[in-house]
């Protein structure tokens, strides 16, 4: 009778303890996707950000930039458990009772990157934004001054700010004055774009201006801009096309910059030393504090929004400086527009589970 309280005794310990360990480690799929989701993410973004930055420094010193995407994520786990049960019941009362529990937990992230070269480069990095897709940016809400100041090469024959070897020529007054007034009566609500189709399914942009219920300081805005612009005054809407300038004035000329082109804009903002321009490793750029920094030290920065290495310096946005930080984020966003063709790979995180 004692031997066999003994062993229910020892069965009773025993196996509550190994069935609460084997059903506790039965599935570790679900758990990973709500910290792998965000931490693969916040990684990406990082990664593009540095990247991002690094081809804006890089084009300061003429280096061609450089895009490696990332491909594909498999996130693989693997996780093995191994429990083991024995005793021995004597009849002098010496009994015994042994658990073993072991397991093992593997973690092989496989990473592919594909480099953006040939065709899609060209298409991507060299070809002009569209100027629709770069009107939806403001009328998504994004101001129309940073838009226009980094995306616009000119507007109706207006010429913006632009960069050579010899140095970077300011933009007409009258350009800045049109972005000042678009991004005023942008906050007004008077501004928006339209897509009509015709019977051959060709679709026009239009820039319209609204004139019911607007205050009298922003129709004396829209008058400025249509002479600046040499737009009719009686119209409303104004196709919106690519090309240098209007044929007629119901037309909103704009020569759009390519994606490198942007960053080549940037890059005029870049910090570098004195001695690298002297010496010609780096184009002059501003010359000039300008609206934007991108700052540069010889030690990292401890408050960066982002900072890369290169040529034995850093340089970094301060994550204070809301102005270079939005043009920056625009960059991003530029790259996103640019990017219109189907991609070779898409991003994908695959993360089997055993």
């Amino acid at each position: 009778m004692t031997t066999k309280l003994a062993k229910s005794a020892l069965w009773a310990l025993a196996l509550p303890a190994a069935l609460q360990f084997l059903s506790g480690c039965s599935s570790i799929g679900p758990g990973t996707v709500a910290r792998d989701r965000v931490d693969y993410g916040e990684s990406l973004a990082e990664s593009w950000k540095r990247q991002a930055l690094l081809n804006v420094v890089k084009l300061r010193y003429l280096d061609p930039p450089f895009n490696l995407d990332v491909g594909q994520i498999v996130a693989g786990y693997s996780l093995e458990t191994d429990v083991s049960l024995s005793g021995d019941l004597a009849s002098d009362g010496n009994n015994s009772l042994g658990l073993g529990l072991a397991g093992r937990f593997t973690d092989r992230p496989t990473i592919t990157y594909t480099p953006l070269t040939g065709a899609r480069f060209v298409r991507s990095a060299m070809a002009p934004l569209p100027p629709d897709a770069v009107f939806y940016l403001i009328q998504a809400g994004w101001p129309a001054d940073g838009v226009l100041f980094s995306a616009a090469a000119s507007l109706n024959g207006l010429k913006n700010q632009q960069t050579t070897l010899a140095g970077v020529s300011p933009p007409e007054p009258e350009f800045l004055r049109v972005l000042d007034l678009l991004r005023r009566i942008q906050t007004s609500g008077a501004v928006a774009l339209r897509i009509e189709q015709d019977t051959l399914k060709h679709e026009t942009t239009l820039l319209t201006f609204q004139t019911k219920g607007i205050k009298p300081e922003t129709l004396e805005e829209i008058a400025e801009l249509r002479r600046l612009l040499r737009l009719s005054p009686e119209a409303h809407e104004f196709r919106l096309v690519f090309g240098a300038t209007p044929i007629n004035d119901r037309e909103v000329a704009v020569v759009t910059r390519s994606f490198l082109h942007i960053n080549a804009m940037l890059a005029a903002y870049v910090e570098v030393p004195a001695e690298h321009i002297a010496q010609g490793r780096a184009t002059p750029g501003v010359g000039t504090p300008g609206p934007l920094r991108f700052a540069s030290s010889l030690k990292q920065p401890a408050d960066a929004f982002v900072a890369v290495a290169y040529r034995g310096r850093w340089f970094w946005i301060d994550d204070c400086d809301l102005r270079t930080k939005r043009a920056f984020s625009l960059l991003m966003m530029f790259s996103s527009l640019s990017d219109s063709g189907q991609r070779e790979s898409l991003p994908l995180i695959t993360i089997p589970a055993q």
